[in-house]
């Protein structure tokens, strides 16, 4: 077969390739409500360019899809978000989003498969949407933290309130996230490792 003149097929980009030094794997899914931003997490912290699998929101969503918080909204992952982060020369988290409305959560079990850990991402407008994606990861037996998505308009409350409204023991981890900040994201997921971490070595299960 003759080839000539054939384009050449671009390879990945330097940025995009995997850090030689990177000597381990995980996978780690970030899970939430509609809306609460877990696409923005995908993408402001991976250092490839984030896929994502956003379409127009439609009529067809009106009376079904929950957008409290959200009205501005225009687009909404029907799949999956996917990215990439190194946490150490040694270590790559690979990122998975999963998306927001329960129409689709039937492809959550196919994205928790073989997950390490997940980040829960919360509402405080809206906390009740969180009881279902936490019981969803329990039932996996799938470790979490939660982040607490700081919206201007939302209501802050402490700590300790939040814990016992979301109904989590003292072990699982709660902290306030800026999404739209790498550095804040990137705290996150390294609270995920240590706890991850800390799990493993005691033995300890969700």
């Amino acid at each position: 077969m003759d080839f000539k003149g054939s384009e050449t097929i671009p390879g990945p980009r330097t940025e995009d390739q995997l850090p030689h030094t990177a000597e381990a794997a995980a996978k780690i899914v970030i899970v939430g409500g509609f809306g609460v931003g877990k696409t923005t997490m995908v993408g402001s912290v991976s250092e490839i360019k984030p896929l994502t699998t956003e379409e127009t929101m439609t009529q067809a969503g009106v009376g079904v899809d929950d957008n409290f918080g959200s009205a501005s909204k225009t687009a909404t992952t029907v799949a999956m978000d996917f990215g990439r982060i190194k946490i150490t020369e040694q270590l790559v988290l690979y990122l998975f989003g999963t998306p927001g409305q329960e129409r689709f959560w039937f492809l959550w079990n196919g994205l928790f498969e073989g997950a390490l850990g997940a980040v829960v991402l919360v509402d405080t407008r809206r906390l009740e949407v969180s009881f279902d994606v936490m019981g969803r990861l329990e039932e996996r037996g799938v470790p979490f933290v939660v982040a607490v998505n700081t919206f201007p308009d939302a209501p802050r409350y402490p700590v300790a309130d939040l814990r016992t409204a979301l109904d989590l023991s003292e072990d699982v981890p709660i902290m306030d996230c800026d999404v739209r900040r790498r550095a804040s994201s990137r705290d996150v997921l390294i609270t995920l490792m240590r706890f991850l971490h800390s799990l493993a070595m005691t033995g300890s299960r969700i």
